[in-house]
């Protein structure tokens, strides 16, 4: 069944909801939409972390000689290059713990808004889509898992 068309109920059901009476027309589920944008979303998610912890936060904290030139041509020297790594590594890891995923997505959000910045006014723009093509799929994620944000917030009230 297409996610746009409706089927015709002529067999007996096998779970333990009702049957529909042969002949009525039912749409599809919007549970069963809902899940599929769920695990869509899940799979964002894995595909991102995996880029900031593979393609991102790896070279800077191996100290990769293309990272390390940028860090010096910004004059942030190791510790920046670090300190970048470092964020970018945990924000990977926080995407996929589910209480922390909206605020990770926005905190990585965050520093991509500052890697633009620096692409725009140091690197003369070179790769400054990069960061702006990264805020779209962040910026899903930490609207579409803000639910988790009271969670998160009563976690705190709770530690406190």
């Amino acid at each position: 069944m297409s996610e746009n068309t409706a089927s015709v109920s002529a067999v007996p059901s096998t779970s333990s909801a009702p049957a529909a009476p042969a002949g009525v027309v039912i749409a599809e589920s919007a549970t069963a939409r809902g899940r599929r944008a769920r695990i869509a979303l899940r799979g964002l998610q894995i595909l991102l972390a995996l880029f900031y912890a593979v393609a991102s936060a790896l070279p800077k904290l191996i100290g990769h000689a293309s990272a390390a030139e940028s860090f010096d041509e910004l004059g942030w020297g190791s510790a920046g290059m670090y300190t970048i790594g470092a964020l970018e590594l945990a924000g990977a890891v926080a995407l996929l713990i589910p209480v922390l995923q909206s605020v990770a997505a926005m905190a990585l959000g965050a520093l991509m808004v500052g890697a633009f910045i620096v692409q725009i006014a140091v690197f003369a723009g070179q790769y400054a889509a990069t960061p702006l093509i990264l805020l779209v799929p962040l910026a899903l994620i930490a609207w579409a898992r803000r639910g988790h944000n009271a969670d998160l917030l009563r976690l705190l009230r709770r530690a406190a």
